[in-house]
């Protein structure tokens, strides 16, 4: 039987950095980030499948090459995703892939509401695969601080605008007034 006053730790958060076991110092969990399609998608695969299949079935010599349709679908569902690891960034696309070393990268780019693209020291400019602005977080972890996470520089700008205004009041309540 236990009581409400016993010590326990907390139960693991996903917001919260694993911890190496009994403190011992090693190596940390990787902080990789693969971005990809979700596998649900590949309902919508077996779907396409569905209906070209019927096509195909009913009129075959015409419409057979319409089974062409999921297969490469299914492909694209499977290979195309981004790396973010500490040491490089990998762009995998339906035909071929990009290793770009943090040391060639400038910047992030997110023109008109598309996947962002990498811009390299050569000021040239290659995609990243499936990469939305509302992913920074997740890439600035990946990336060891190479890329800023803007929603943590706004949060940490707000709390300092908070403190400041605070501070201000405090110090309004304290001056005596003259008159």
């Amino acid at each position: 039987m236990s009581s409400s006053q016993q010590s326990e730790p907390p139960p693991p958060s996903s917001h919260t950095a694993p911890e190496s076991p009994n403190g011992a110092e090693g190596p940390q969990p990787s902080r990789t980030q693969v971005i990809r399609v979700p596998r649900l998608a590949l309902i919508g695969v077996g779907l396409l499948l569905f209906g070209t299949g019927l096509s195909a079935a009913s009129w075959p010599l015409a419409m057979g090459w319409l089974l062409i349709l999921p297969i490469v679908a299914c492909i694209w569902v499977f290979r195309v995703r981004t790396v973010i690891s500490p040491e490089a960034i990998t762009a995998r696309r339906f035909v071929g892939s990009d290793v770009i070393a943090w040391e060639s990268v400038a910047g992030l780019h997110f023109p008109d509401r598309r996947w962002a693209r990498v811009v390299l020291t050569d000021k040239s400019e290659k995609s990243l695969p499936l990469v939305r602005f509302d992913l920074l977080p997740q890439l600035a972890a990946a990336s060891g601080g190479r890329i800023t996470d803007p929603y943590a520089a706004a949060a940490a700008a707000a709390e300092d605008r908070d403190r400041e205004e605070a501070d201000d009041a405090d110090d309004g309540e304290q001056a005596p007034k003259e008159q």
